[in-house]
């Protein structure tokens, strides 16, 4: 079984795991998640890569010695308990603190600490997360959910008076306003810079962020509507996505302007399927090549929510009908 390092996930090869029904695999936590050993394994394949966050109290990799075929028959892996999955990439989360409540005490405010305040289910707060967690920044920026049913009146009254995710506190400084904190975040701290400086990549980079409230508005007037509303909007990403040959990504290489979208294509790509059985990524190929690679960068998929539920969401909150 071959097992690395990187950037302090520890990975298992997919290439070492059986896809045979004489295989068993579980994740032994509280609670158990368990895949008995009459279950087959579709989800292994080639390009896939199953990957166990290292917790700081938990942090061995027990593996038996009874082997089928040179690989481990049980592999046990205590991990945190929270777990999400793609269809096309498996992953275990990382151990995420609760969301802070109404009954819930502030933090020390102000106190030197730099905190990123979101939702887990916020769009916007999403792609800050997903660039705090690109450049690296865990440790440098602390994460602090906020319960949106429920807020503690301390964060309007002592901490941030719209009373919106996300906010950052830096430098004994409140600010907020998603597209605003992702440039803020790449250009003040250490780590891989994800907006070109010079243009006319940057004015091109400007443009499509600049599209993001129309690209909105667009997909969601669809949902009670004429679905193929939506097709103004995704082939808007799919020609701009035609611009650049040297890699997936709206620039080529992954930028801000990916981490923009993703979360809204996260949600829009499944609602739209499971409502109005409206693929996007048909007949549009750059957009289906984005949508896979930007489910392989890390700090992206460890901010996914079960797609599940976010239909479940979306049908609450914009009550669509097939």
């Amino acid at each position: 079984m071959n097992i690395h390092h990187h950037i302090g996930i520890m990975t298992i090869s997919s290439s070492s795991l059986p896809t045979n029904n004489k295989s068993i695999f579980s994740v032994s936590t509280r609670p158990h998640f368990l895949v008995p050993s009459s279950f087959s394994l579709p989800f292994i394949s080639t390009s896939t890569f199953i990957h166990f966050h290292n917790h700081p109290r938990i942090n061995k990799l027990h593996l038996r010695r009874r082997r089928f075929n040179s690989v481990t028959k049980t592999c046990v892996v205590p991990l945190p308990t929270t777990i999400a999955m793609s269809t096309t990439t498996e992953w275990v989360q990382q151990d995420l603190p609760p969301p802070l409540t109404s009954t819930s005490p502030p933090p020390s405010l102000f106190d030197g600490t730099t905190r990123l305040y979101i939702s887990y289910k916020c769009p916007y707060a999403q792609r800050v997360w997903i660039t705090r967690n690109t450049k690296g920044l865990q440790d440098k920026i602390q994460l602090v959910p906020i319960d949106l049913q429920d807020r503690p009146s301390w964060y309007k009254d002592k901490l941030y008076p719209p009373n919106k995710v996300p906010s950052l506190e830096h430098n004994n400084e409140v600010r907020g306003e998603s597209l605003d904190l992702i440039k803020y975040i790449d250009t003040h701290f250490e780590g891989p810079s994800l907006f070109p400086t010079d243009s006319p990549d940057k004015e091109f980079a400007e443009e499509i962020l600049s599209y993001t409230d129309t690209f909105y508005k667009t997909v969601v007037s669809s949902f009670k509507g004429d679905v193929t509303e939506a097709d103004t909007a995704f082939d808007y990403l799919e020609n701009v996505l035609s611009k650049y040959d040297n890699g997936p990504f709206f620039l080529g290489q992954f930028s801000l302007v990916d981490i923009a979208y993703a979360p809204f294509i996260e949600r829009f790509q499944p609602f739209l399927m499971d409502v109005k059985n409206y693929d996007i990524t048909l007949g549009r190929p750059k957009l289906a090549a984005w949508i896979e690679g930007i489910n392989n960068i890390e700090g992206y998929k460890i901010t996914r929510s079960d797609p599940k539920e976010l239909i479940e969401s979306y049908k609450k909150r914009f009550q669509a009908n097939p």
